[in-house]
């Protein structure tokens, strides 16, 4: 059996955690800034965890994550 290969575009996209929870980063954060408040702005740099339908396709794309 052929080793898997990684999707890199995701693998760039998804991290795991120490637990095992693959967390992603928030979208809206690379321009149209100005308009955005400051708090919006520190709980968009925070990291959220990818849902329970989404994870097996994380799984599938990043095998050895």
């Amino acid at each position: 059996m052929p080793k898997m290969k990684t999707r890199q575009s995701a693998a760039k996209r998804y991290a795991k955690t120490g637990s095992g929870k693959i967390r992603r980063l928030r979208a809206g954060k690379n321009h149209l800034l100005s308009h955005k408040s400051r708090s919006r702005m520190r709980s968009l740099s925070s990291k959220a965890e990818i849902s329970e339908s989404d994870e097996y396709k994380v799984i599938r794309q990043c095998p050895y994550l």
